[in-house]
């Protein structure tokens, strides 16, 4: 008789397919990657990825939840500090991501949201539709914490913040990629991006 495998046990195999597929993702983009790629990266037979995954969008899709799991516990975490300085420190961590922006999942995300996969994945698979969503409603739930708290005194709705924040950093991240940091001037870019949130957000450690 086999032995049984624990829940735990197929929870990191599964995680270990998703770190090295990650990276296979980061160097090849979406559509020059094929499953021998994560086999290899992960240094696991073709049984073992294929009991966990069904194909190359099926893996990108878990990364893309993997990888974003990442901004959602951000805004979870119980910090000391100020909802602003939270914020900061946010818009901080965009920019490092940029400065490794040839490190990141942008080629591919890019290329997977002008696939023939994405068309089927927002059918098949409610995620897509519904991930741009739920990082709104992360971001609004920070806002409207520091209205709350008295921190924040918005002068927009949240959620209009929420997507014109998103929006912003991704044009950014994007941009960034295709004409490089020289062009985009990141630093000044970032620098005018705080400002706007701050008069929006009019916060109480900054002067109306």
């Amino acid at each position: 008789m086999c032995p049984r495998v624990s829940d735990e046990y197929k929870q990191q195999k599964k995680l270990e397919i998703l770190r090295a597929a990650k990276r296979v993702f980061i160097r090849k983009g979406y559509t020059r990657t094929v499953m021998q790629d994560i086999m290899e990266e992960a240094g696991m037979s073709r049984g073992a990825v294929y009991a966990y995954f069904g194909n190359v969008e099926h893996v990108f899709l878990e990364v893309l939840r993997y990888d974003d799991q990442e901004t959602l516990h951000f805004f979870e975490s119980d910090s000391p500090h100020s909802i602003w300085k939270q914020l900061l420190d946010w818009i901080k961590k965009q920019q490092e991501d940029i400065s490794l922006i040839h490190h990141s999942l942008v080629l591919a995300r890019a290329e997977f949201f002008l696939s023939t996969s994405y068309a089927h994945a927002k059918h098949e698979d409610p995620y897509i539709t519904e991930r741009y969503q739920i990082t709104v409603e992360a971001l609004c739930g920070v806002i409207r914490k520091g209205q709350e708290q008295g921190e924040f005194r918005p002068r927009l709705e949240p959620e209009a913040i929420a997507r014109y924040m998103i929006s912003f950093l991704n044009g950014l991240m994007l941009d960034t990629f295709q004409l490089g940091a020289g062009v985009t001037c990141v630093p000044e870019q970032l620098e005018s991006f705080l400002y706007s949130l701050g008069k929006m957000l009019n916060p109480i450690t900054i002067e109306s």
